[in-house]
């Protein structure tokens, strides 16, 4: 089974994060026809979770179907395949599949696949997926973007927002208001000389001011302000909002979401990097001891021009067989 025929019909149907049913109709009907128990688990009034079995499953598979905006369709340019998912994630979907289907040709039916919804905003597909493990599966290997290596650990996520409060005042005469707006700036800086966690295999915990927004008019000191922050985490994330407990000095902290970082398992006779995103393993932690591999730079994701090489999407494939193998072997 060549993975780039599955990829490109995949790439083709939009489904950015909340427009995933489609997909995971196109994709359940698809399975279904080749002989695979399918589950369709609800996440919520359209969007499901694709769950595909041959038999009692020892490993399993798993990706993410929904994609990041804008939605952009497939082309075949020379060696890549572009379009919205082409690398992150249905290029590794694809070769999910094969791989599976490769296996199942030499008689092993120890193998599933999952593949989930909402990867991209909250991983809400993940969480629900881990309420659906299979008693006696002990291995999921996930795909992500990681040119075809192992990940040895992968950095968590803490997600919080600074609100600071002021005091609204016509702004010919600042000194009867208090700026929110000001607030919020004097937390930022301070936050720039904040000592963080490090780790000496994931490194120093980094952070985005993502989206900021506050006030009401030039001509009104602000009584609102608030900023959106991610961090990409080396510890867990009590650690970094002990560093940062300062801040409320000044504003207040809410904290929207966490995942945790990941220690993760190796093959031998594999490359295998430290990853500094995050992904849906810790909230899949009931499918067994996970890995990470797939196609595809995480360069190139989320991208204008994202695109995987087919030489990789095909290579990927081998490379899933492989490490199935070895694990089904262990077990």
């Amino acid at each position: 089974m060549d993975p780039l025929a599955l990829a490109q019909p995949l790439v083709d149907i939009d489904s950015t994060t909340g427009r995933e049913g489609e997909v995971g109709r196109w994709l359940a009907r698809y399975l279904r026809d080749a002989g695979y128990t399918v589950i369709e688990q609800p996440v919520d009034e359209t969007r499901f979770n694709v769950i595909a079995t041959l038999g009692p499953p020892t490993l399993v598979f798993s990706t993410h179907i929904d994609c990041v905006p804008p939605f952009f369709p497939s082309r075949v340019e020379g060696d890549r395949l572009y379009g919205r998912g082409a690398c992150d994630a249905k290029g590794i979907v694809a070769a999910q599949v094969a791989a599976v289907e490769e296996l199942r040709r030499a008689g092993e039916t120890r193998v599933g696949l999952i593949f989930v919804v909402g990867e991209e905003r909250g991983s809400d597909g993940a969480a629900r997926a881990n309420e659906a493990a299979i008693d006696g599966c002990r291995f999921l290997v996930d795909g992500e973007p990681t040119d075809n290596r192992l990940g040895q650990a992968t950095r968590g996520i803490l997600r919080i927002k600074l609100h600071a409060t002021g005091r609204a005042a016509h702004s010919s005469f600042p000194e009867l208001g208090e700026s929110a707006i000001d607030k919020l700036l004097d937390a930022l800086v301070a936050l720039r000389d904040m000592p963080l966690p490090a780790d000496e295999v994931l490194g120093r915990t980094h952070y985005t001011v993502g989206l900021i927004s506050g006030g009401v008019a030039p001509n009104v000191v602000s009584p609102s302000a608030e900023a959106e922050l991610m961090f990409r985490t080396v510890s867990e994330g009590e650690a970094v909002r002990d560093a940062i407990r300062a801040l409320e000095q000044r504003v207040t902290i809410e904290h929207v979401l966490e995942v945790p970082p990941v220690r993760l398992r190796t093959v031998d006779g594999f490359d295998a990097a430290v990853f500094p995103y995050t992904t849906d393993i810790p909230l899949l932690s009931a499918w067994g001891e996970p890995l990470l591999f797939g196609p595809g730079s995480i360069h190139r994701a989320h991208t204008a021009d994202e695109f995987v090489s087919i030489t990789e999407l095909r290579s990927a494939v081998g490379g899933y067989v492989e490490i199935a193998r070895r694990l089904l072997r262990q077990a």
